[in-house]
């Protein structure tokens, strides 16, 4: 399935097509159309294959504005956390979306301030997020 047979947005899609993306995974083409039709979705899948996007495009989809959180993504290391939160940037570009990442080992004080802007989509560590 290519992302254009999907019910995306033009400026979802835009991002998509930028970052060389024409057909749909496994994962992401049995999970995005029933995530955007509101459904749950549970996907289990290797290293590399469009897990970020199979769940985050449609929540980028469904973030109707820039002024309050309205996403909570907890991954279990920093380093993923980072990779997720740049890839749903990229991926939501575009549309405006905004997104912060907090994790420990870097300043609590610089995040703080990040999130009083309430940035629709927070991606963090268990521990950060609990500070």
């Amino acid at each position: 399935m290519k992302f254009n047979e999907m019910n995306l947005s033009k400026p979802v899609l835009r991002a998509v097509e930028e970052m060389g993306f024409e057909e749909a995974t496994p994962i992401q083409a049995q999970t995005i159309p029933m995530a955007l039709e509101g459904q749950d979705i549970f996907g289990q899948a290797q290293t590399g294959t469009g897990k970020t996007a199979a769940f985050g495009l449609p929540l980028l989809e469904k973030i109707n504005d820039n002024t309050s959180v309205q996403a909570l993504i907890i991954e279990p290391t920093r380093e993923l956390a980072v990779q997720t939160g740049e890839e749903l940037y990229r991926l939501g570009k575009f549309k405006g979306v905004h997104t912060t990442t907090v994790y420990g080992g870097a300043s609590i004080g610089g995040q703080i301030k990040l999130l009083k802007k309430n940035p629709p989509v927070v991606i963090g560590t268990p521990g950060r997020i609990l500070d």
